[in-house]
């Protein structure tokens, strides 16, 4: 298993771990997504052991805590073997402060987190969102005296704008506190948004991503084809309400160049989509999903090869995308002389 550095945390992680949104499947989303148990976690668990894929990501929302409790019994024993990664912020209760980043909140998550995961420590905790109305200073001097009380190892954010990313990073540079060394962020063959400033941002702060959902919410399965009927058991059927969109057209035309990679490789559609992100600048882990040993033992298969130069460039072209508008500053590629790779390479043709 190769290991990259997280930010410049000093800490590595896998390039691939292990997101549990499947385990427990409780609620319209996460049963959706996948109803693992305690003992089909464990097994999967000891195959990403086996495999080196030691981080495990999951969510205090994850089918309402259930997936922390299931990934607390899969790991007992031999949690010191693994990197336990949560999040949170969103809403987890009915009452009016069971959401955000607030103290009080942030606290009591922790302990309720710690208490589900059966462990003394989080080795990453996230903020699953922003939390506009809790100040930037106050949560981060909350995550910090949880640092320093070794109830967590590192702090990152997740689905943060990039505003509100650095927003951060400064005041805990000006603070002197902790700062966020790992970002989770949707990024994939078809939805490459986080590379506009998310990505150039992480290279400058020294931020790691923790991609989710290289599939692109599970359309680069190759289940989906161009001009047919989605598969009576896909996911999307529930979950599409949830998932990020993509224009049809550009979907197909992603899914054409990957047919096209795997005639010429002999590799599965999935695993091409995850090898073409851990090529991509500031990725440090890619978080792949399975709802059985099968799906897992696949996806494991994007590890140990590369894409060559020429398949990016296809895949990069099939995929590539100009940022959403408004455009400005975007709109002009001559801005993008003095920016250093990879901003240069994902900003559109110069115009006349």
């Amino acid at each position: 298993m190769e290991h990259r550095p997280l930010g410049r945390s000093g800490f590595h992680v896998p390039a691939l771990g292990f997101g549990a949104g499947t385990f427990g499947g409780q609620g319209p989303l996460f049963s959706a997504w996948g109803r693992t148990d305690a003992a089909a976690a464990r097994r999967i668990v000891d195959i990403c052991l086996e495999a080196g894929v030691h981080l495990f990501d999951t969510a205090d929302v994850y089918s309402d805590g259930a997936s922390e409790t299931i990934l607390g019994q899969a790991l007992k024993g031999r949690r010191h073997q693994a990197i336990v990664s949560t999040k949170l912020a969103l809403r987890s209760g009915p009452g009016p402060n069971d959401v955000g980043s607030s103290r009080h909140h942030l606290i009591e998550g922790v302990h309720a987190a710690l208490a589900r995961l059966g462990t003394d420590h989080i080795d990453l905790l996230q903020l699953h969102a922003v939390d506009a109305m809790t100040p930037v200073e106050q949560v981060l001097r909350t995550l910090d005296d949880l640092v320093r009380a070794g109830k967590v190892r590192y702090i990152g954010a997740s689905n943060f704008p990039a505003w509100q990313l650095m927003k951060s990073l400064a005041a805990a540079d000006r603070l002197g506190l902790e700062r966020h060394v790992a970002h989770q962020a949707y990024y994939s063959l078809v939805g490459r948004d986080y590379e506009h400033e998310l990505m150039p941002l992480a290279l400058d702060q020294g931020v790691g991503a923790i991609v989710w959902s290289p599939l692109g919410w599970g359309r680069l399965t190759g289940r989906l084809r161009r001009g047919q009927p989605w598969p009576a058991g896909s996911r999307l059927h529930q979950t599409a309400a949830f998932a990020p969109p993509v224009d049809d057209e550009r979907l197909y035309r992603v899914i054409d160049a990957m047919d096209q990679v795997a005639a010429d490789t002999g590799r599965t559609l999935p695993q091409i989509a995850i090898n073409w992100l851990l090529q991509r600048p500031s990725v440090a882990c890619v978080l792949i999903g399975a709802r059985d040993e099968a799906q897992l033992r696949q996806n494991l298969g994007a590890l140990g090869w590369q894409l060559d130069a020429g398949h990016m460039a296809l895949l990069d072209a099939a995929s590539a995308t100009t940022p959403p508008y408004p455009a400005y500053p975007y709109w002009n590629g001559q801005f993008a002389e003095r920016h250093p790779p990879p901003v240069a390479a994902v900003m559109p043709p110069a115009r006349p």
